[in-house]
């Protein structure tokens, strides 16, 4: 990998084919996640920074936020592209997830629980926010399926039917704006 402005490596971009996509309708909620979620409190764009520092938590395996991509992700959070969806109980974040809405796009980057469940928790929330206004076009992209995922509703889709998906969710409305965006955006 070569070098970018300033001699530092450029930041990798991923496009696995296949994708993993969680229709919105497909989500699964477990009898006993729903009894989890009774236990949580799920907030939106409360303690973003604390989100990602969750999920950069150096004792995680495969661990890649680096303090470079926690800062560029708070940039583009402070900018309203960026959102987190959170988990909490008494008052403690116990889990969530952060992603980047582009119009009706939501690119989930990471999560983490420090509970259990509380990651699932928020990923129940986001969903609610993505289905708020019913619009069937709305694409959650979590860019690989994995056996957890796939418990979760998680399926894989082709480049080519990412692509399909992604041109009609990009013209809708991102679902944050009424919940979080600064003025100007």
């Amino acid at each position: 990998m070569g070098l970018g402005d300033g001699g530092v490596p450029p930041i990798g971009w991923w496009c696995p084919d296949p994708r993993g996509v969680l229709p919105l309708g497909a989500l699964v909620v477990s009898r006993s996640l729903r009894r989890s979620r009774a236990r949580f409190e799920v907030r939106v764009d409360t303690a973003f920074d604390a989100v990602v520092a969750g999920c950069a938590d150096p004792s995680r395996s495969g661990r890649w936020i680096t303090a470079e991509v926690a800062a560029a992700y708070g940039e583009l959070h402070r900018l309203g592209w960026a959102h987190s969806v959170e988990a909490w109980r008494d008052g403690e974040l116990l889990g969530g997830l952060y992603g980047v809405a582009v119009g009706g796009l939501f690119a989930g980057e990471s999560m983490f629980s420090r509970a259990p469940d509380a990651s699932k928790v928020a990923l129940v929330g986001l969903v609610d926010v993505l289905r708020a206004d019913g619009d069937p076009h709305r694409l959650l992209d979590v860019q690989w399926r994995t056996d957890h995922l796939a418990t979760l509703g998680v399926l894989e889709v082709s480049r080519s039917e990412y692509l399909r998906r992604l041109e009609r969710a990009l013209p809708l409305a991102d679902p944050f704006l009424p919940l979080s965006a600064p003025a100007g955006r």
